[in-house]
């Protein structure tokens, strides 16, 4: 995983879930990564503090890699090249 002090990178689909809580986010990501192909980027905006749990084991059980992942301003974003 990307340290939070680089840039986020570029992606091809972004996915919010500000307002939602576990396990809705995840429920979406599934969905979205679904029209996707591998090594396409993801970005995920969410709000849940439970995502920052749940979104690294949503990519290590799927085989996606988590490139950056950052927090600003009580909001989460999540980068996920597709595996």
């Amino acid at each position: 995983m990307v340290d939070s002090t680089d840039s986020p990178p570029d992606y091809q689909a972004e996915l919010d879930t500000t307002g939602l809580y576990c396990p809705e986010p995840i429920m979406l990501m599934h969905n979205k990564v679904r029209d996707m192909r591998a090594g396409e980027v993801l970005k995920v905006v969410a709000s849940d503090p439970a995502t920052t749990r749940d979104v690294p084991r949503f990519c290590s059980f799927l085989g996606h890699e988590l490139v950056h992942q950052q927090e600003l301003d009580g909001c989460y974003l999540y980068f996920i090249r597709l595996g």
